[in-house]
């Protein structure tokens, strides 16, 4: 166990019951979440104020009175969310000491084209300076996502070396990586595709230091369980569940076929909330996805 870590935090993330909430909408997504959140592009000016508006949407969240650790475990931040503050403090520190809520850092900076049926993430250039500033803000991982498209082996097979090889170096500077190989839910051979992952992941993680800690954010399988048994590796500490594109009702239904496999949701957690709504119906639309999410999560 790497003597660094929190060991608190640690905790939390491997064994409380409760999901994880993604707000990492970054640059290419930001405004379609605003629209959908009731802020059109006639209401900011440039992406100074883009941003800020989509920080006081995630401020709002954050400091919700429904939004706490009874059924949140941690929080994905995009890196300007991380660096912005809530209420006097920095977004982590908030998160962590006002309502125990444990903080990771999208740190991938989008894709590549598609080649070999995948899309691979852009490079990273500055993933020590990222992990550096993440640590110093108390962040506890990290998330980056790509993409596959189909079932073809050897776009799989590159995607996953990538993952794990970003993964190394997280793990080297004292955080856990989340690695998100997203299978998308709208290609015919989803599930030939997700099961060439999971044998090109058992692959690297046989030969993979057990003690270097990771997690995996997972489209949900077609087939129920399929990933469960990678809890069988000593270096795992959670297996989450993306959304994907679907609604809500949808995405807690399938998620509930699968043990030990927790939502980490982004686009289900905010879909029913909306700038112009008064703080108590906010309040109540937020609460009621929470509850929703965590119940399929437990």
């Amino acid at each position: 166990m790497k003597d660094y870590m929190d060991q608190e935090k640690l905790k939390i993330v491997k064994e409380r019951k409760g999901f994880i909430a993604a707000l990492d909408q970054s640059g290419g997504s930001t405004a379609k979440t605003l629209k959908k959140y009731g802020i059109t592009e006639d209401q900011y000016n440039g992406e100074e104020e883009m941003f800020e508006c989509i920080h006081q949407m995630r401020k709002r969240v954050f400091t919700s009175p429904v939004f706490t650790s009874d059924k949140i475990l941690g929080t994905i931040l995009f890196y300007k969310t991380m660096e912005s503050e809530v209420d006097g403090k920095y977004t982590a520190a908030y998160l962590w000491e006002d309502k125990k809520i444990v903080s990771f850092l999208k740190v991938d900076k989008g894709l590549e084209e598609e080649n070999n049926n995948v899309k691979l993430m852009k490079p990273i250039t500055d993933l020590e300076d990222q992990l550096k500033t993440a640590r110093e803000r108390g962040v506890f991982g990290t998330k980056m996502r790509s993409v596959i498209l189909g079932a073809n082996r050897e776009g799989i097979k590159e995607i996953v070396k990538q993952q794990f090889e970003f993964a190394k170096t997280i793990c080297d500077n004292g955080l856990v990586p989340i690695i998100e190989p997203e299978v998308d839910i709208n290609i015919p051979d989803k599930k030939e595709a997700e099961a060439i992952l999971k044998e090109e992941v058992k692959n690297v993680l046989d030969n993979w230091n057990q003690e270097d800690l990771i997690m995996f954010k997972f489209t949900i399988p077609t087939e129920a369980n399929l990933y469960e048994d990678l809890y069988n590796y000593p270096c795992l500490v959670r297996i989450v569940a993306l959304s994907g594109g679907y609604e809500t009702d949808e995405a807690c239904r399938l998620l509930k076929q699968n043990n030990r496999m927790i939502a980490s949701f982004s686009r289900a957690l905010l879909q029913d909330l909306n700038a112009n709504q008064t703080e108590e119906e906010f309040n109540t639309a937020l609460k009621k996805a929470i509850d929703e999410i965590y119940d399929a999560s437990i």
